[in-house]
């Protein structure tokens, strides 16, 4: 039976990687002796989060939505570090939970250049080395939104949509290569997502968690870990993760209007 891969072979690439899901999954490859590229914009606590690690991490102060600079930053990684076994996609948000009719422009368009442009520009990048070495791993944040629609979901849920039906057109571009995609689709979780999506409101955002537990980065990093040091012949589609406590019936707003 093949082996599983050893986490010390890897390469790793985190966008959005300082906080959430990003930090966590940093921190478990990290751990596990991975070499880890960090990318976020807020380089001051990918400093933080890299300063145990020496020359293990590799910190790259990045916004996904600028297609050069994220072509810049692959093409100037240093030599011990080019050769990117693991893209993880993670950087993305959510903004505002109004109405298709009441919402801000704005917060649509930010949706659309993180959640799907930043994508697209870091998948992108990374691929021709992948292709080249014939070997690699996309993993896609994509969201329960992308298959549950909810009140107030309408672009957040169509952009993770996008996120996973690029996952399978990736898988199907890719067929006979020694490529991995995987979509994977969490449920709620307490990180840093829902006050950015309530713009800094500390008491809405904390509101959206209360009454069960819900996930943890750390749940959605060891989900990470797992489907990555899976053994190479192994490929996971899309992963979809709940808390127990959550399910498809509270998606479903009752004594909606009917006009």
């Amino acid at each position: 039976m093949a082996d599983e891969i050893n986490p010390k072979e890897l390469t790793v690439l985190v966008t959005g990687a300082s906080s959430g899901f990003g930090a966590a999954t940093a921190t478990r490859f990290l751990n596990a002796g991975a070499k880890v590229i960090l990318a976020a914009r807020r380089a001051e606590r990918l400093e933080q989060l890299a300063a145990d690690y020496g020359t293990q991490a590799h910190c790259v102060a990045l916004d996904v939505c600028d297609k050069q600079a994220v072509e810049q930053t692959i093409a100037t990684l240093p030599a011990e570090f080019s050769a990117i076994d693991l893209l993880v996609n993670n950087a993305g948000l959510s903004r505002g939970l109004e109405a298709a009719h009441e919402t801000q422009w704005e917060d649509w368009e930010a949706m659309i250049r993180t959640n799907i442009d930043g994508l697209l520009h870091c998948t992108r990048a990374v691929l021709p080395v992948m292709v080249k070495r014939n070997r690699g791993h996309i993993i896609n944040l994509s969201s329960i939104a992308a298959s549950y629609p909810y009140p107030g979901g309408n672009v957040y849920g169509g952009t993770k949509a996008f996120v996973r039906q690029f996952s399978l057109g990736l898988r199907s571009d890719f067929a006979g290569r020694a490529i991995r995609v995987t979509s994977l689709e969490p449920g709620k979780a307490e990180t840093e997502f829902s006050l950015v999506r309530f713009a800094g409101d500390e008491v809405r955002a904390k509101a959206a968690y209360e009454g069960y537990d819900p996930l943890t980065a750390d749940d959605i990093a060891r989900c990470i870990f797992w489907v990555a040091t899976l053994p190479r012949h192994i490929n996971i589609n899309t992963m979809e993760v709940m808390p127990l406590a959550q399910s498809f019936s509270d998606f479903q707003m009752k004594d909606a209007p009917l006009d």
